[in-house]
């Protein structure tokens, strides 16, 4: 039995070390947890570490759109748009509670990137390639039916603005769901716990890895015949201690959004915007909150902490003032933010804008099979990539035959609600009994919007452990949510909870310094943290919660 407890750290250890794995898996953001599931689901027993928390890095810092990828029409990328715009339609209905249809809008200015003939003949084009559903085909507007839709938008030169559906995400509770899903198919997988070394035989095939427990300290040894690195950023960090970083390497580009309270930016419908210099940004409403973003920077600081610069954050509020010149936004309206990296894939000659967000996937001499680049939407696709090179090549050699990729059709945790038909009535059920349990309706809507199916056992927290949620002094549902995280989403610091849980540094900052010192004495007691380790985890909070409202100069 498999489990994801922060309780039983030790349980999941004695599991990934105590046997071969088929396959061990580097990386525990969206791409690792999709090879997890992949793998898993086919019958490998698989095992998965992940140097910090889940989707800690650039998987809880995108733009959180799963998109068919309009903007890569503009650089020829036929096949991509077709693979993504299909891919979308498929994390859509086997999680409908994390990922939403949003309607975007497209508003084209006289001299902007876009105009009516060529917006309306890309959207065509884009619906065709991505085999958009006939109610959310692109529709065109004119300049009054665009101000009507969004009268914020600058009215000087409108000449109206292309309709078209994209669909919203969270991206950690996606990663999170992904692999609760993996755990639950068979995966043993820890959070905290880097890959340091490799393990190799006699023929220099690699045969394992040195893991260290980031929390303790110590240092085991996990084998497997098959070793996966889905580092993301930090691919190329495993590469080179395998002595097989050559050939392409990674070009990391920054990416950083802003939030604001929707009193300072009342969006009501989400906008894809020129900015001054001509790049595409975009402006989307979420829980009573307005982001935009992104940057797109090269980026060459430490990996493991991005973060918004004071020309990051101008360069976002001109391109806001440019676009909604009735806003007045200033550096100071600035309520949160996030910065995130993107690991594209090095081309000559070509700018961040232009770089390919294509997946490859290198195989050094050692064995060692590393995937690298790619986007959010296209995580199912590629973990079967992977696996599939997995597969192939322990038919070849154990002459085993694995089922194909099980995921096209297989809900994530939370997504037994019926698919995206069901969630609807799914939702307004919920929703009315967590109402008749005395939480609000507002409040109600955003638990069902994140836990999708598995509210039912939230709900159960809320309502049985009142008692304890008093002792503690923390209000009974962030309770719930938290010992929830703790007991089935191996939540262990501070920041897995208010950042990658929740999502709540960034959307609901106020709601974080506000339940932060109780939450924090409450885990320090059940995980009987020393004083300096409590001390540790208190400051990493304090300083991400400065660093989102503080630029670096």
């Amino acid at each position: 039995m498999t489990v994801f407890s922060s309780y039983k750290r030790n349980e999941i250890y004695k599991e990934i070390t105590k046997q071969q794995l088929d396959v061990l898996v580097i990386g525990g953001g969206i791409t690792g947890a999709g090879i997890s599931l992949d793998a898993a689901t086919r019958g490998l027993r698989t095992g998965t570490i992940e140097m910090n928390d889940f989707a800690a890095g650039t998987s809880s810092r995108s733009t959180k759109l799963v998109h068919g990828g309009l903007r890569y029409l503009q650089q020829f990328e036929v096949k991509m748009v077709a693979e993504v715009g299909k891919e979308r339609a498929i994390v859509y209905e086997n999680g409908p509670h994390v990922t939403t249809p949003e309607w975007m809008m497209l508003p084209f200015h006289k001299g902007g990137n876009f105009g009516p003939f060529t917006t309306n003949v890309g959207l065509r084009v884009y619906d065709f390639l991505a085999g958009v559903k006939r109610d959310e085909r692109r529709k065109m507007l004119s300049p009054e039916e665009a101000l009507n839709r969004e009268p914020l938008i600058k009215k000087e030169d409108l000449k109206g603005a292309g309709y078209y559906v994209e669909y919203k995400t969270d991206d950690a509770r996606l990663t999170i769901e992904v692999m609760k899903k993996a755990v639950q198919s068979g995966a043993h997988v820890i959070n905290y716990t880097k890959a340091v070394d490799f393990i190799y035989n006699d023929d220099q095939k690699i045969i394992g890895v040195i893991a260290q427990d980031q929390l303790t300290g110590e240092k085991m040894k996990i084998y497997a015949k098959k070793i996966v690195n889905a580092g993301g950023p930090w691919v190329d960090d495993l590469r080179e201690i395998d002595g097989s970083k050559k050939g392409k390497t990674l070009h990391l580009t920054k990416g950083v959004h802003l939030v604001f309270s929707n009193e300072q930016f009342p969006l009501q419908q989400a906008i894809y915007f020129d900015a001054p210099d001509g790049r595409m940004i975009f402006a989307i409403p979420r829980d009573n909150k307005t982001y935009v973003g992104t940057t797109d920077t090269t980026y060459e600081g430490d990996i493991e902490h991005p973060t918004m610069t004071e020309d990051d954050r101008d360069y976002l509020v001109k391109a806001i003032n440019y676009m909604f010149p009735s806003l007045g936004i200033t550096n100071e309206h600035v309520e949160s933010s996030w910065a995130g990296l993107r690991p594209l894939i090095q081309e000559e000659g070509k700018s961040p804008d232009e770089i390919s967000r294509k997946d490859e996937i290198f195989i050094s001499d050692s064995g060692l099979i590393s995937m690298a680049g790619g986007k959010l939407t296209g995580y199912r696709k590629m973990a079967e990539h992977a696996v599939n090179t997995v597969v192939d090549q322990l038919k070849r050699e154990e002459q085993i035959i694995y089922t194909k990729s099980q995921t096209h059709d297989l809900r994530i945790s939370g997504g037994e609600v019926g698919g995206s038909k069901g969630f609807a009535e799914f939702k307004k059920q919920k929703i009315a009994e967590a109402v008749g349990k005395g939480i609000s309706e507002e409040t109600a809507q955003l638990l069902v919007q994140k836990y999708g199916s598995n509210t039912d056992v939230l709900l159960s927290l809320y309502e049985n452990k009142q008692k304890e949620a008093n002792v503690a002094n923390i209000d009974p549902l962030v309770f719930a949510q938290l010992l929830y995280g703790i007991e089935q989403e191996l939540v262990y610091k501070p920041v897995d909870f208010f950042i990658r849980r929740t999502g709540a540094l960034y959307f609901d900052i106020n709601w974080v310094r506000e339940h932060k010192d109780a939450v924090i004495d409450y885990m320090a007691d059940t995980f009987k943290w020393s004083a300096e380790q409590k001390q540790e985890y208190i400051a990493e909070l304090e300083k991400l919660l400065h660093e989102a409202v503080t630029p670096e100069k």
